[in-house]
């Protein structure tokens, strides 16, 4: 199962491509995770996208991220399909990668830009597991993590005001994937503005899995 999850940060998308990687049993790739790696890693790239481009809040070129994600599917675990998260991001992005595979789903999370916001001012994350949480998944212990008892961080750019201007790129660069993609014949589209279980169920749905 092949899938590319559209949509908003704030919007659910990483939850619920764990939840997919979990019983579609492919992997959950977020390209921003993957630079981030990297630059924890001192890797070369890593560090070049983190100085020059996201870590200056600037949108990594095309080429770059292409080629990064191209390099990752043709790893073995991605034999037998994917769920990308924050890939493509762009017309000239998904072009490139119909030219890498072909999809079987485009879900596209709706959701109100003033709803994001909200929800962004209590996304938390656990850097050590890689866990986020937020306003509808609370830790049990404030501000620190469930599984490994780590201090939570937040993330600079979920601050209000900079969440705006992301929001402001997202609709001129990414909003217009829908209808590309809707031609397609590719796109579910998914309402984000629910609590987190439902929304999953409505993906179940769609893709007629149940455990």
């Amino acid at each position: 199962m092949k899938i590319v999850e559209l949509g908003p940060m704030g919007a659910g998308k990483d939850l619920q491509g764990k939840l997919m990687s979990s019983y579609l049993h492919v992997p959950h790739i977020s390209t921003g995770d993957m630079f981030r790696q990297l630059a924890e890693e001192k890797n070369p790239l890593g560090l070049e996208v983190k100085d020059k481009y996201w870590g200056k809040g600037n949108l990594v070129p095309d080429e770059v991220v292409t080629s990064l994600v191209k390099e990752r599917l043709n790893q073995e675990d991605c034999k037998n399909g994917f769920i990308l998260d924050g890939f493509p991001r762009n017309i000239q992005q998904a072009l490139d990668l119909e030219k890498i595979t072909k999809l079987d789903h485009v879900f596209s999370f709706n959701i109100p830009d003033n709803e994001v916001i909200d929800r962004l001012k209590y996304r938390e994350l656990c850097k050590l597991c890689n866990i986020v949480y937020g306003r509808d998944i609370k830790p049990k212990k404030e501000n620190t993590c469930d599984k490994c008892q780590t201090k939570l961080t937040r993330r600079k750019d979920d601050n209000p005001e900079i969440v705006k201007e992301r929001l402001k790129i997202y609709h001129d660069q990414t909003t217009p994937l829908e209808d590309f993609y809707f031609e397609r014949g590719l796109v579910r589209i998914i309402d984000a503005n629910q609590d987190h279980k439902t929304v999953s169920e409505d993906i179940r749905v769609i893709l007629n899995i149940w455990d």
